[in-house]
């Protein structure tokens, strides 16, 4: 969900690439600050808002390095997996799903979508809500759209959180997340809060903080927007067999949706259950993924699985929820 749009008609402060040079950051910052609350006035954020907003807002380096030196440690899907799905994670998915049985229950058949998984993102997202992060969402949005490499991004995730603070779901000392902005137990950035975030216990707020009825309604309202069918799981963990041809696989595998086939043709194809049986004669279509290529898991992926993807584009993610939630439905 990028977007371009102009702001500055010539550079305020040196930049090449839309990268801030190095210079005098302090004084770079503070030009780019009042700047951008000439923009949000003109977009009809009133003084009564702005003024404790825009004095909360500080420069965070550490943040902008966050965003600068993300990880490139090649993992593998096991290895992820073991690490985002330990045994003790599953424990307490299960704990917390009967903890929470009855408001599950509700929203569950109110937006047809299977607990199991609610509880697999929530637990993915946020470890079951303690993990949330502790960065002011706004000062790490406006330092992030200062660094300027994505400027536009960060630019259009600050004025979406102004835009909660001013319908008073969140105060400002509460306003926290993640390095990058993301937010709550559902770690929704501020423009997915918008679409989708619920008011679910009925007190006029979405609070997806520290309010289990909310949170929940969220993370089902989202999937259930995105196309979420609660009749069918998210995919199966699958081996090509002797009778599949490899050098017509990247002809078959991958997301894009005219690949995707029902399971009686990927039947056809070679494609069996994990335990070398014959695939269900069902009237599924499915996309055939390889997070590790060939020599990894391999999965055949349903709709579902796809929703999965426009909360996270990553297999590895998308598979782990789709894991975790198994492991759920096993008690394990």
């Amino acid at each position: 969900m990028l977007w371009i749009i102009a702001f500055f008609s010539t550079p305020l402060f040196a930049q090449e690439d839309g990268v801030v040079n190095e210079g005098n950051i302090d004084t770079q910052f503070s030009e780019y600050v009042k700047e951008l609350r000439a923009e949000a006035e003109m977009k009809g954020f009133t003084a009564e808002l702005l003024d404790p907003a825009f004095a909360s807002i500080q420069m965070r380096e550490k943040v902008v390095q966050a965003d600068k030196n993300q990880p490139e440690t090649k993992l593998t899907l096991d290895k992820y997996l073991r690490t985002r799905v330990p045994d003790w994670k599953v424990n307490q998915a299960v704990e917390k799903m009967q903890e929470h049985a009855e408001l599950l229950d509700q929203i569950e058949k109110k937006y047809g979508v299977q607990k199991r998984f609610i509880v697999a993102l929530w637990g993915n997202e946020s470890n079951f809500g303690r993990i949330q992060g502790n960065h002011p969402v706004l000062s790490s949005l406006v330092s992030l759209a200062f660094d300027g490499r994505r400027e536009v991004l960060f630019k259009k995730q600050f004025f979406a959180a102004l835009t909660i603070l001013s319908e008073g779901h969140v105060s400002i000392d509460n306003f926290t997340g993640s390095w990058a902005g993301a937010m709550g137990q559902s770690q929704f950035m501020p423009t997915s809060f918008l679409s989708y975030a619920v008011d679910g216990n009925g007190d006029g707020k979405k609070d997806i903080w520290s309010t289990p009825e909310d949170v929940f309604a969220s993370i089902a309202n989202f999937l259930s927007k995105e196309g979420w069918n609660g009749e069918q799981t998210w995919g199966r963990q699958v081996k090509l067999s002797e009778r599949f041809d490899i050098s017509t696989l990247n002809k078959y595998a991958g997301l894009a949706k005219d690949k995707m086939q029902i399971m009686s043709a990927w039947d056809t194809l070679g494609v069996t259950r994990f335990d070398d049986t014959a695939l269900p004669n069902v009237n599924v279509r499915a996309s055939l993924i390889l997070p590790d290529d060939t020599t990894g898991r391999i999965y055949l992926a349903y709709n579902n699985f796809h929703t999965l993807m426009r909360w996270n584009r990553s297999l590895y993610f998308g598979v782990s929820v789709g894991y975790l939630a198994d492991r759920i439905s096993k008690g394990s």
